[in-house]
């Protein structure tokens, strides 16, 4: 491997330009004497203001899954009345939604790592736009439960896209800026999204909701076909590989192959047939994301963030109650009381992702360890469990303790300004410590990042249907103080299992590394070693 100081240059060619006149026994001593240097492999080709688009676009269909699962919300009680069903009936509807939300992206992010992100998407979006058709024009509860779900498995693929998409064309080194473009929208819908939908239904009836989201929608599934380049590395390598399946296919991908014809680049034709006799289309298998977990780095990590989302959600959910009964606050009222947590969300988004790297580079430089933009670097010997955790465990604490004072304000009743101050804080500090450990999942996964956040997002789904199914009976047993400074307690209990990451999770990935490299183990089995079952 190359040292540091010649990372920094990782265009460097040494040749010897001597001709071969010299005797035998000479240019057997020149070639010996003569350095070799590998350059580190281009991560991707595309430029920082393709890489935003990119992301930007992949962010913009990510927003489309929270935001269908909580604009529905200020509905529910229409639809009971329209469609002459219980409230229970209603719930089922979005009971389904999240199971589907869960299992969904399972599915989707194995076909996308071996078949690429355009298809997927494509897919996913065909089956989005038709449901919210459907949803739009159907008056009966059997078609509004069976079409919630097919709206479900069209939207939830595409959080794992997004998370794979950023995979593709960021490097560890910059990918913390680069998730924060791409998070911000996951954060912002349930943020948004009840605001929206109170407005639209109180004002145009629910049908509105349905044709807003088809509305919405068709846009960006235009965007997504014309211009979002195909970026899994198994497809199309780091961008230069022009893809040959047609739906891998996109005008940017016609644009990079006409610019590297005009500059003289030759495309490898070898590679090119290589990737396409690798990219395979079957039916996925979702046991094969299931096997992530047995990981367990991974499942800890995992576990955290599904914590971390229960705690998010225990806190949106206990609003509408708290607010309404303690400020006698109406619905849109009620809504706005979700800004200032959503506005300190995305200030964290624009402000973590700098810290991140920041902090990445920090280690990158005590270490000697090269620092290469868009150079894909091995990270075995890379503490990066630290580089990432440093910066959340900070803010675990202190977000730990505002959501104890948030409670107890909550209980005494204390002006309104009070606890939307605090709303802005937790959410910063929730947000913040979601994207760094959301990086460090696609950090231990960078070779299917999509299937490793479909792993993450079924933990997700189930921590947070289960907080939501308890906010209430928690707050009608034992108060909003206690509540809350349970939930607290809680997540920092159970804070060591970073610390645990921090000083085993390099070791745990060099067994999985040295068993796929030494004695070839495959799938499952690499897992289960690692882990000592």
């Amino acid at each position: 491997m190359a040292s540091p100081e010649r990372a920094a240059e990782p265009e460097i060619v040494t040749q010897s330009t001597e001709p071969a006149l010299e005797h035998e026994q000479n240019a057997a001593v020149e070639q010996a004497n003569t350095p070799t240097e590998i350059p580190y492999e281009v991560h991707s080709i595309f430029s920082p203001n393709n890489k935003k688009f990119i992301i930007l676009t992949a962010s913009t269909a990510a927003f489309f899954s929270p935001l269908s699962s909580n604009i529905y919300l200020p509905a529910l009680n229409l639809l009971a009345r329209d469609l002459h069903v219980s409230d229970s009936k209603i719930n089922l509807t979005v009971t389904t939604y999240l199971i589907f939300q869960a299992i969904s992206p399972l599915m989707v992010a194995g076909f996308s790592d071996n078949s690429g992100r355009r298809p997927a998407y494509i897919i996913c979006f065909i089956f989005y736009v038709a449901a919210n058709i459907g949803l739009a024009l159907q008056n009966n509860y059997v078609a509004l439960l069976i079409l919630r779900c097919f709206q479900s498995a069209g939207s939830s693929g595409t959080v794992a896209l997004c998370q794979g998409v950023v995979a593709d064309i960021a490097t560890s080194a910059e990918r913390g800026k680069y998730v924060a473009y791409s998070s911000v929208s996951t954060i912002l819908g349930p943020t948004l999204s009840p605001i929206i939908g109170g407005l639209l239904s109180q004002y145009l009836g629910w049908k509105a909701i349905f044709w807003f989201l088809t509305i919405f929608a068709v846009p960006i599934f235009i965007l997504l076909m014309l211009f979002l380049p195909e970026t899994c590395h198994k497809v199309v390598g780091n961008g230069s590989i022009p893809p040959t399946h047609f739906l891998n296919k996109s005008v940017m991908s016609y644009l990079i192959e006409k610019k590297l014809a005009k500059e003289g680049t030759p495309i490898d034709r070898a590679q090119q047939e290589a990737l396409a006799k690798n990219t395979y289309w079957k039916f996925p298998n979702p046991l094969a994301t299931l096997v992530v977990l047995f990981n367990k780095e991974a499942a800890f990590l995992m576990l955290y963030i599904g914590l971390l989302l229960a705690v998010h959600y225990l806190i949106l959910s206990g609003i509408p109650s708290i607010y309404a009964a303690t400020y006698n606050l109406n619905e849109i009222q009620i809504a706005l009381v979700y800004i200032p947590y959503g506005f300190g969300s995305v200030v964290s988004a624009f402000t973590t992702g700098k810290l991140v790297d920041w902090n990445y580079r920090r280690h990158a430089k005590r270490l000697d360890f090269p620092l290469v933009l868009n150079r894909k670097l091995d990270l075995t010997d890379f503490p990066i469990e630290r580089a990432r955790l440093e910066v959340a465990l900070p803010l675990l604490y202190f977000g730990s303790a505002l959501i104890i004072v948030y409670g107890w304000l909550l209980t005494l009743n204390v002006s309104l300004a009070g606890p939307l101050i605090l709303l802005f804080f937790i959410g910063w500090c929730i947000f913040a410590i979601y994207q760094v450990t959301a990086i460090l999942v696609v950090d231990i996964y960078p070779d299917n990042p999509a299937t490793a956040t479909a792993a993450n997002n079924l933990i997700r789904c189930l921590f947070s249907a289960g907080s939501t199914a308890v906010c209430v009976l928690m707050l009608q047993g034992i108060g909003r103080g206690w509540t809350y400074t349970l939930a607290a307690l809680l997540f920092v209990a159970l804070s060591p299992v970073l610390w645990v990451l921090i000083k085993f999770g390099p070791g745990w990935r060099r067994v999985i590394k040295e068993s796929k490299g030494g004695k070839k183990l495959e799938g499952i089995w690499i897992i289960l070693r690692s882990s000592g079952i």
